[in-house]
């Protein structure tokens, strides 16, 4: 009515009432009335924002890979950015213009370019493993890009929340992971079979090393029980060469004493010597004289003996 209208904007959008061509008031949060045929009203949110992107970008092996992620951003200068783009208000509610629709796709172009930059500097595999790394790199390129300052734009965040190469390069990729994993665990086997089999080895020379060295110390002992029985033997054969050389000269010294004590007699016939001796049996000496009678049976002739002779000869 009289085209005297109201406006009442919430604390998280900044207001620019102009009238004819001059700002009457502005700040966030404003209610007020205005007389709609001479005023513009501006109205730029303050509110963060996330905007969603997914980028595809080449490697520097020429690779593609899809980026996904979200960009958060605020207005920093509202005033700077009206005197940009137009948010200003029809008379039929919304804005005027498409300006700040397009706002989220400026700064996307802006992202897009910072983020191809970083992808194109890195090949396939460290491209899909350095998200973080990318992130960080492109969020302190796009602080200091001027199209976002000169927007009076500041970046609250940036988060990458996956890079992925195409499904063909993901299979191949997969495949040669699977061949690597299935290789290392071969060679986790091999290495374990290798160690089992080189401790075995060590228990063997251990234990052949024991067995020789018991053997040497029973063949040093078999060698030290030889040894004495050797000098036992040596030993023994000593005394008894001593002994029967004691013997022998025990044998020589009684020849001796006997040839030395039949020496005066050795001429003699050992009958009268028998007959002589002090000692002598009677009946000895009387067979001694009939064997010699015996021996000279031819010579004497005829010889009678009585027994009453023989009776007082062996009385």
């Amino acid at each position: 009515m009289f085209n005297i209208r109201f406006i009442k904007a919430p604390p998280t959008t900044y207001v620019l009432h102009y009238k004819h061509g001059v700002i009457k008031r502005e700040g966030p949060g404003l209610s007020f009335f205005y007389y709609a045929p001479t005023s513009t009203i501006v109205l730029v949110p303050l509110a963060s924002r996330d905007v969603p992107f997914a980028f595809t970008e080449s490697t520097a092996d020429f690779q593609t890979v899809t980026l996904q992620g979200q960009l958060t951003y605020r207005v920093a200068e509202p005033q700077q950015l009206a005197a940009l783009l137009d948010f200003s208000l029809h008379r039929g509610g919304g804005y005027s213009s498409l300006d700040p629709e397009k706002l989220p796709e400026r700064l996307l172009a802006v992202l897009h370019t910072r983020m191809r930059a970083a992808v194109a500097s890195r090949p396939l595999r460290e491209a899909l493993a350095s998200s973080e790394a990318i992130t960080r790199e492109v969020f302190a390129a796009l602080h200091s890009a001027l199209e976002v300052s000169a927007l009076g734009l500041e970046i609250l965040g940036l988060s990458i929340l996956g890079i992925r190469p195409t499904p063909e390069v993901a299979k191949a990729l997969e495949a040669e992971t699977r061949e690597a994993l299935q290789r290392r665990s071969d060679e986790a086997i091999y290495s374990r079979r290798n160690a089992a089999v080189e401790q075995e080895r060590r228990i063997k020379e251990s234990e052949l090393e024991t067995e020789r060295a018991i053997e040497e110390k029973r063949q040093k002992m078999r060698e030290s029980g030889m040894a004495a029985e050797i000098a036992l033997e040596l030993q023994r054969a000593a005394l008894i060469e001593q002994r029967v050389e004691n013997e022998k000269k025990d044998a020589d010294a009684k020849a001796y004493a006997l040839k030395a004590t039949l020496a005066p007699i050795g001429d003699l016939d050992w009958r009268k010597v028998m007959m002589l001796a002090p000692t002598g049996d009677a009946r000895s000496t009387i067979a001694l004289a009939f064997q010699e009678l015996a021996g000279n049976a031819q010579k004497i002739g005829e010889l009678n003996i009585s027994p009453d002779l023989l009776r007082s000869l062996i009385k």
